[in-house]
């Protein structure tokens, strides 16, 4: 078999076994086919059957002067999983990278946004541009039920259950909760709907996509990122800020209000409660007040 037929095997096995995402799956994709490419731009005429260590070795040392320490660790571990799975299947008895280890990194702290800055991002939304309306509801999602990006592309109109206060959100591996969803998102939305998508003229896919571009498609990510972008330039924002931004900001804010971890993680989807402790660093003015108000010996 070719290299695109292992790969091509080893993406059906990562969407159907492990149901992994399609943007995970694709960055894994990458990462072997960069080595690939390595391999024909140096003429080494070679098999992921029968690839050695040494040559693994060698690409991952001449790859770490061109990418940074995060994203040397995630090509190891995606060429790792390869490898993993082609002993899975028993094309090959060895992992060529058993013995790479990747390198250190810290815990990237997520950047937040003031209530303030929030505000003041939402306010510069033009609402006489036919978008306008459609990015104020699409940013006080992001914020008020703290969604990924790729979770608010792909929101269906009938994932909205707004009588019972809930949306339904397929994250990560396909795995679906329901967020809560708050009267001022619910107003927005409302607005959007009937006063701008109404007029759009839908392709027939997208019928159920809630937030559609001026064609009637679905958003791409890097819409969203640009919105968001050109947003913080006109308001003179001095962060770098990206929709992740917001949904940090949505577990952040909700923790210095007094909301307990395993509920965040509930919403956020995060399916291990360490991911979610990452917010603890973000206000330790509020950790010491919950020593205060609630520890037995707060006081002498």
């Amino acid at each position: 078999m070719s290299w695109s037929s292992y790969i091509k095997n080893f993406q059906a096995y990562l969407k159907i076994e492990r149901g992994l995402s399609k943007n995970t799956i694709e960055n894994y994709s990458f990462d072997i086919e960069r080595l690939h490419q390595y391999l024909v731009n140096n003429g080494i005429d070679v098999s992921p059957v029968k690839i050695s260590e040494g040559t693994v070795q060698q690409f991952i040392y001449t790859i770490s002067s061109q990418v940074n320490v995060r994203s040397q660790a995630r090509m190891i571990s995606g060429l790792k999983s390869f490898f993993g799975y082609l002993i899975f299947e028993d094309y090959r008895p060895d992992n060529p990278l058993e013995l790479i280890e990747a390198p250190k990194i810290g815990r990237k702290l997520p950047d937040t946004l003031s209530l303030d800055e929030i505000d003041s991002l939402i306010a510069a939304i033009d609402l006489n541009s036919n978008e306008g309306e459609r990015n104020r509801a699409m940013l006080e999602m992001l914020y008020g039920c703290g969604l990924r990006v790729s979770e608010l592309v792909s929101l269906k109109i009938s994932d909205l259950f707004f009588e019972e206060g809930f949306i339904k959100i397929t994250g990560k591996g396909n795995k679906q909760r329901f967020v809560p969803i708050g009267e001022l998102s619910k107003k927005y939305i409302q607005i959007y709907k009937d006063t701008i998508r109404v007029h759009i003229n839908i392709k027939k896919s997208f019928g159920d996509t809630l937030f559609l571009n001026r064609r009637g498609s679905q958003l791409t990510r890097a819409m969203i990122f640009t919105i968001i972008k050109d947003l913080a330039v006109k308001i003179d924002l001095n962060k770098k800020i990206s929709p992740h931004t917001f949904r940090h900001s949505f577990a952040t804010h909700l923790l210095e209000n007094g909301a307990d971890l395993r509920s965040i993680q509930l919403m956020l989807g995060h399916e291990s409660i360490t991911t979610t402790e990452i917010y603890l660093h973000l206000d330790r003015k509020f950790l010491t007040e919950v020593i205060n108000n609630f520890h037995p010996r707060k006081s002498t």
